[in-house]
């Protein structure tokens, strides 16, 4: 889905949650080179989100960076308020902020649970909200965008797949799940489209281990039908895409990017 000689995002405003790196830093940049002005947030990596900046304006696009962890209310409307009166408005929000903090079921503590859901799922409410109350009160740009708004939450293959060791980050793309579609099901009257990304095995920093060695990554393939790990720009043109016009039909779906991860490749052979 390469850009086109007339940027398909061209007059739109994005923000897009955790761009400091990995997934978010390549939807940022792939936003941008579609033509969006974009709001880089990030949590922590200051060189991270000057680093995702940088690429956007040396490629000729627009780019803003805003401080703030999508956990904390105040900080995520904090956000949204700098990012309208930097750009106006906002008519695209990726909300791919997450986190990983694993232990074993029986060793699991509530803190490391709750830290999961805060971020994963609480973030994720937070942002679509903002992004739902903003784009309702801007009002409708048919010039820029059929839709009056479009949010893009990042979930997983395991909002469907089970991922022992990791039931705080499982239940908390479950539950990214369930909020895509029943806001999608609540603003579609108003001409806002909610949808979810479902990323298998990407190469980032999150899971180096799994693919940094020749061995850990012939591993991984096992799981990967199409047979080799996704990179965030694979993820990053999904995202413009579904962000677009061209997919202005589309809502309320989660769309897996995962080289056939949700085919159970296990059972290839009959199980």
């Amino acid at each position: 889905m390469p850009a086109t000689s007339s940027p398909r995002l061209a007059g739109q405003y994005a923000l897009v949650t955790g761009a400091s790196s990995g997934i978010g830093a390549a939807i940022a940049i792939a936003l941008a080179a579609n033509g969006a002005s974009v709001v880089v947030n990030y949590g922590h990596d200051t060189d991270g989100a000057n680093a995702t900046l940088k690429t956007i304006t040396d490629a000729g696009g627009t780019g803003y960076i805003v401080q703030a962890d999508v956990s904390k209310e105040d900080q995520v409307q904090a956000m949204f308020q700098q990012a309208v009166q930097h750009f106006g408005t906002l008519h695209i929000v990726v909300s791919n902020a997450g986190i990983q903090v694993d232990s074993p079921f029986v060793d699991m503590t509530l803190e490391q649970w709750q830290k999961v859901i805060d971020v994963n799922l609480t973030g994720q409410f937070l942002c679509v909200r903002e992004a739902a109350r903003e784009f309702l009160r801007r009002g409708p740009q048919p010039e820029v965008s059929k839709a009056l708004g479009k949010i893009i939450c990042m979930s997983s293959v395991h909002e469907v797949i089970p991922w022992a060791g990791h039931v705080n980050y499982a239940t908390s793309k479950g539950g990214i799940m369930q909020l895509m579609k029943s806001t999608a099901q609540e603003l579609a009257p108003h001409k806002i489209r909610v949808n979810s990304i479902g990323p298998g095995a990407i190469k980032t920093h999150i899971n180096h281990d799994a693919w940094g060695t020749p061995e850990a990554e012939a591993s991984l393939l096992k799981l990967i039908p199409y047979d080799r790990v996704g990179e965030p720009d694979d993820i990053g043109q999904l995202a413009a895409w579904l962000a677009s016009d061209e997919a202005d039909y589309i809502t309320g779906q989660t769309i897996f990017m995962d080289g056939g991860m949700t085919l159970y490749p296990g059972f290839a052979a009959g199980g």
